[in-house]
């Protein structure tokens, strides 16, 4: 089973077989995360997800990682929050058994996840969090190549969410 960890960094410096990006559907890059990676990958990414032409929400896709330290981007399309009675837990879900899913045909041993769509889409952190370490840890059987999977948090707040989740991930059952 693979080692979950929480770090506070940049993504785009982790040295990792692959990050997950919080990508817009058109995958062109924007703001925040999506928009650093892009910065930091260089050109060739673009032009790759231009070649890929776009992403549903709930989807993920994966282009190499260009002038990033880490050999791929999964490009992970979240929900944007409208409340939560508009399917965004359904397709936060998605992302990461999506993402799981490529990092286990592709034979991916590292895997370092920002924290999708907590940044303009605006999801609710905690909740984020929580959907984020649930998901991924019931995907890790499915996923035996991974060794280490990071949630790489940007800044003390989504550090502490992510903790918190996982603490509440791996606390006994309430009887």
């Amino acid at each position: 089973m693979a080692k979950l960890e929480i770090v506070q960094a940049d993504i785009t410096t982790l040295a990792v077989d692959a990050i997950v990006n919080a990508a817009n559907a058109q995958l062109r890059g924007g703001g925040g995360v999506d928009g650093a990676i892009h910065r930091a990958a260089g050109p060739q990414l673009l032009a790759a997800c231009r070649a890929i032409g776009g992403c549903p929400t709930g989807d993920a896709r994966l282009t190499p990682g260009f002038d990033l330290p880490a050999r791929y981007v999964i490009h992970a399309v979240g929900p944007v929050w409208r409340g939560g009675g508009q399917g965004e837990a359904e397709l936060l879900t998605s992302c990461y058994r999506r993402c799981m899913a490529l990092a286990a045909q592709n034979g991916l041993r590292t895997l370092a996840f920002s924290a999708i769509s907590c940044g303009v889409y605006g999801y609710p952190l905690e909740e984020a969090a929580r959907i984020a370490v649930n998901t991924v840890t019931q995907s890790l059987q499915d996923t035996p190549s991974l060794e280490l999977l990071q949630f790489c948090c940007f800044g003390a707040e989504v550090t502490r969410a992510y903790e918190s989740a996982l603490r509440g991930r791996r606390a006994p059952a309430a009887s």
